[in-house]
Formats: C-alpha cells, sequence, structure tokens
C-alpha cells in the first residue's frame, strides 16, 4: 500500500487543482472543439448511414448496420484528436488495435467500404480537416448515388420457381411453354436446377427482370403449370 503515498505526493507536486494543469490539458483542444468535432461526426455520419440506405440493393436491409456506421464516425473522431502529435500514445493505439479480433463476418464486399468510407471521415474530423471532411462525404456520397442509379438500371436478379406434374411427354411441352415466356419476358435467363419426380417436376431459373414483375401471372396462364414463385437475389460473384 505503499503507493497510495506516493501517489498523493505526485498529485500534489501537480497540484492538479490549479490553472497550469487545466491549461495543459486543453492545450490542443477545447472543449468548443470537442463539441464541433462530435456534431459534425453525426452529421457526416447520417449522411454516410442515408447513403448506405438509399444505395442499398441486397434482399434484407439493416438499419443496425446503418447505427454502425454512425457510432464508427463519432467514436474514431475523438479517438485521433486525443493523439494528436502524440507519438507514444498514438503507438499505443495501434498496438491496442492490433489485438483487437472482429469475429461478425461481413456478408456484402460494399459494407467493408461503407466501414471505411465512416472511419476516414472520422479520421477527417478528429484532424480538424472539416472543409475536406465535408467535400469528401459530399463527393463520395454524389458518386456513389450516381453509380446506384445507374446500376438499378440493369435488369434485377430474381429467382423463378415453377412446379408442372404431368405425363413425360406432356412435360416437354409444359417447358417448351415454360421457356417460350421466359424468353418473351426476361432480358436474360439461366436455368439454376431442374428436379423431376414421380410427383412431379421443379424448375428453377434464374432471370434478369425490370420493373415488371408479371412473369408470374404468365406462368401460371401455361397449361399445367402448379405454381410459380418468384423470389429476389444477389449473386455474391456480381455477375
Amino acid at each position: 500500500m505503499n503507493f497510495i503515498p506516493a501517489l498523493l505526493t505526485n498529485l500534489d507536486k501537480q497540484d492538479i487543482i490549479t490553472s497550469d494543469f487545466w491549461a495543459s490539458q486543453f492545450s490542443s483542444f477545447t472543449p468548443m472543439n470537442v463539441a464541433l468535432v462530435l456534431i459534425l461526426a453525426v452529421v457526416i455520419g447520417l449522411i454516410i448511414s442515408f447513403v448506405y440506405k438509399l444505395t442499398y440493393r441486397g434482399v434484407l436491409y439493416s438499419p443496425q448496420f446503418s447505427m454502425v456506421l454512425i457510432m464508427l464516425t463519432l467514436v474514431t473522431a475523438p479517438v485521433v484528436m486525443a493523439i494528436g502529435s502524440n507519438v507514444a500514445l498514438s503507438m499505443g493505439m495501434v498496438g491496442a488495435l492490433s489485438i483487437v479480433r472482429f469475429r461478425t463476418a461481413i456478408k456484402e464486399p460494399l459494407d467493408t467500404c461503407y466501414m471505411f468510407w465512416a472511419i476516414t471521415m472520422g479520421i477527417l474530423l478528429g484532424a480538424q480537416q472539416y472543409v475536406i471532411a465535408l467535400v469528401v462525404v459530399i463527393g463520395i456520397g454524389a458518386i456513389l448515388i450516381l453509380m446506384s442509379y445507374m446500376r438499378f438500371r440493369h435488369p434485377n436478379a430474381y429467382l423463378l420457381v415453377v412446379h408442372y406434374q404431368l405425363s413425360d411427354n406432356e412435360r416437354e411441352n409444359v417447358e417448351a411453354n415454360v421457356e417460350a415466356v421466359l424468353r418473351s419476358s426476361s432480358h436474360k435467363y439461366r436455368i439454376r436446377s431442374k428436379t423431376v419426380t414421380r410427383g412431379g417436376a421443379e424448375l428453377t431459373v434464374e432471370v434478369r427482370l425490370g420493373n415488371d414483375t408479371k412473369i408470374v401471372g404468365r406462368m401460371l396462364g401455361v397449361n399445367g403449370v402448379q405454381d410459380a414463385t418468384l423470389v429476389a437475389c444477389q449473386n455474391e460473384t456480381g455477375a
């Protein structure tokens, strides 16, 4: 317990009540700077989250990931402010981050880009490069929205599942009629799987469609088709 008196003696020497101590604490930044950085971090994080929601083309949108983007910007900014020009503190921060292991797998590669974008914005704000941060977030956001609009104009990918139950000869006629509907309704289609059982057959086709999803109704109009299901999909390879 001898370290407690030594610690108190050291604190007495520093005299934390004096103005010199607080002046040294606020030598690099002031409470106004901290408040400004946090406010801008929230605003820029909201912009990144809005762009992510606007350009998202996956199956299930996750509001929690949008909150993660805001928190990444908000947390990174004060960390960079604290590091500042202190080499020892920056090296300690790098060593601490090197032992962190993230166990959550990121399914979409584009989500990783958004995470790096949020961290970069936090670094710029922490370095008090406010103008650069605003220009970068507006520029990147506009480019992503434009690219998303150009991608949105391409036909969307769907999986069409068709069930039919007929004899072998009639099944060939049904498949010919199904392919005729695919050729007339889809920009591009590709058979993914075909299952034939004693009770019937199942055909899974990847189709490229625009906003018109009436192909399901056209399939039900084919004599012999029992049901048709259209499911939105997104290939990991981007094909």
